[in-house]
Formats: structure tokens, C-alpha cells, sequence
């Protein structure tokens, strides 16, 4: 009896492990930052990259995502607990996405190859950026802000004396 309880926690360990991240989001991906590729030419490199939405374009057979580069949790979700950003992408992706839905400083994971760089202006500055080829977009709920309102205990001795 106790090697069929340890097999039975060891799959269940097993498979909460497989489902901690979507399904599209799986795999293996290089290492890499979007500052880091646009600083070395990774061109090729299969990525999985995410973070907040700076602007959306849609073209005429694709709509093309600027997006600011973060940190991704252990669901391949953009993690946003400190400053410290991975730098600018653009991730391309065929059809039309709505920028009413993917509006600014929404939360999305892009899962593709590095294909090309674009240099583009940010206010004056020139700036280099790797520009992937996804293929898969992946928008995050939004995120609900919950205030939490706690009580003092009721402890026994309070009201009686």
C-alpha cells in the first residue's frame, strides 16, 4: 500500500509540473532577452517572449505588436514585480488583432523566431529591435485589483469588562 500511495503523489506531482504553463506557451526556447538580441545578431533563434503592449499596428495581411520586454513567471506569464526590463520587441503575427483589445500596457506572451531587426525612433532616440515572427499570441486576462480589509480578532475578553 504505501508504494502505491508514493506513486500516486509522485504522478500527481508529475503532472501538476506538465500544466503550470498554457499548452501554446510549452517548450524549449533560447535563453535570451530582447536587449540581449538586439545587441548580437540571433537571427533564427526560437523564443518565447512577453510583457506590456506600447503599441499596436495593424497592416494589411498582419498586425505587428511593439511590446516592452519583461521577466516571465513560471506560467510564461509577464512578471512585473521590479523595473527591471529585458528591452523592446516587435513580434509580428498574420491577420488582424484588434488594438481595442490588445490596448496598451496589456499583459502578452509571443512564442516564435527571431527573423529580422527594424531600427524605429523612441522620442529621439534610435533604437534596435529584434522583431519575431510569432506564432502564438497569447493575451492575459486582466489583472483585478483586490483591496483586502482586515478586522482585529474578536477576542474573548473584549466588551465583557
Amino acid at each position: 500500500m504505501p508504494i502505491t500511495t508514493g506513486l500516486a503523489i509522485l504522478a500527481l506531482v508529475l503532472l501538476a509540473g506538465c500544466a503550470s504553463q498554457p499548452k501554446p506557451l510549452q517548450g524549449e526556447f533560447a535563453q535570451i532577452t530582447p536587449r540581449e538580441a538586439a545587441n548580437a545578431d540571433r537571427t533564427g533563434a526560437m523564443v518565447r517572449w512577453g510583457g506590456r503592449v506600447v503599441d499596436v499596428e495593424p497592416q494589411a495581411n498582419r498586425t505587428c505588436f511593439e511590446m516592452m520586454s519583461t521577466q516571465l513567471n513560471a506560467y510564461a506569464r509577464p512578471y512585473w514585480a521590479t523595473d527591471d526590463v529585458g528591452g523592446r520587441f516587435i513580434a509580428c503575427r498574420e491577420g488582424f488583432y484588434d488594438p481595442a483589445l490588445f490596448e496598451s500596457d496589456r499583459e502578452v506572451t509571443f512564442v516564435g523566431r527571431i527573423d529580422g531587426y527594424e531600427n524605429r525612433r523612441i522620442g529621439e532616440y534610435d533604437y534596435r529591435f529584434p522583431r519575431v515572427a510569432a506564432d502564438v499570441v497569447y493575451l492575459w486576462p486582466i489583472r483585478e485589483r483586490v483591496d483586502v480589509i482586515t478586522r482585529p480578532a474578536p477576542w474573548p475578553w473584549w466588551g465583557w469588562w
